[in-house]
């Protein structure tokens, strides 16, 4: 590698091994309250579905075929998307006639949501 190069790398690794075992005790037995929160963010990753749910950020509930117009797809296409999220507790539906309409399933949803928008413009 060349020296100029060299300089220009930094070590993001300690230089040596050592915790605090205090604070692992502490953290540890913790940490598995976020199994199965990761299937959230995996839903999410989707750029198709995070355009979706961001859309129902923006209004309180959406109609398949206005979904399907808003992301430029096919009513069967929108409503996998949709089924997704619901499956996964992000959204929920409910029927009027032969209309389905869909909304955030919870405060918490459009939090993540609207923070997830936040940081990534606040980080460009």
């Amino acid at each position: 590698m060349p020296k100029e190069l060299e300089k220009k790398v930094v070590k993001d690794t300690c230089d040596t091994f050592c915790y605090d075992e205090e604070l692992v005790e502490r953290v540890q037995p913790q940490i598995d309250r976020v199994e199965g929160v990761e299937l959230v963010f995996k839903a999410l990753s989707d750029a198709t579905r995070m355009k979706i749910a961001y859309a129902l950020t923006l209004e309180v509930e959406l109609c398949v075929c206005d979904v399907a117009n808003i992301i430029g797809s096919t009513t069967a296409t929108a409503s996998h998307h949709l089924r997704l999220l619901r499956n996964m507790k992000l959204a929920k539906y409910r029927k009027e006639g032969k209309l389905v309409f869909y909304s955030l399933a919870d405060d918490y949803v459009h939090q993540l949501i609207s923070t997830a928008l936040l940081h990534t413009q606040k980080s460009q």
